[in-house]
């Protein structure tokens, strides 16, 4: 059984896509009967405001057709930022060599926040430098990454 984010992935990338937009990321939120979701969308030149407001606009019309979440929800959709956030393995490869923050669900050797520099990607683990020692993370075991923007 697909969980929620993955319905709703699966619901909501065909529309994305078909605006001229990528589905970078999807989160999904509930709150006891209110609901948010939100989507960052990328594409080859950035996003505009446009851009957000036509995807909106969209899934929003999909949303009330397929009627995927019980009760209220907020939608909202914006571009992933200088401090985008990683949810694949493709996400993770097309930034190695950058800085990242990452928290696991559960502790790993002791620690659930790593904040270093992504080297690689092995297999279906994540490679981050941290103080000169060498984590390999499970993309699975990852509840939140972003890049850390260097300015």
């Amino acid at each position: 059984m697909a969980s929620r984010q993955e319905q709703l992935i699966v619901l909501i990338k065909p529309v994305v896509e078909s605006l001229g937009c990528d589905l970078w990321g999807l989160e999904y939120m509930s709150q006891g009967r209110h609901s948010t979701l939100r989507l960052f969308i990328d594409g080859e030149n950035g996003v505009s405001l446009e851009d957000c407001e036509k995807v909106s606009r969209q899934v929003s019309s999909v949303m009330d057709v397929e009627d995927p979440i019980a009760g209220e929800y907020t939608l909202e959709v914006s571009s992933p930022g200088a401090d985008r956030p990683l949810y694949t393995l493709e996400q993770f490869t097309r930034y190695v060599g950058e800085q990242v923050a990452i928290r696991l669900r559960v502790p790993f050797e002791g620690r659930r926040k790593f904040a270093g520099l992504l080297s690689g990607v092995e297999g279906d683990d994540v490679r981050v430098v941290v103080d000169d020692f060498e984590y390999l993370l499970p993309i699975e075991s990852i509840d939140k990454a972003n890049i850390i923007p260097q300015f």
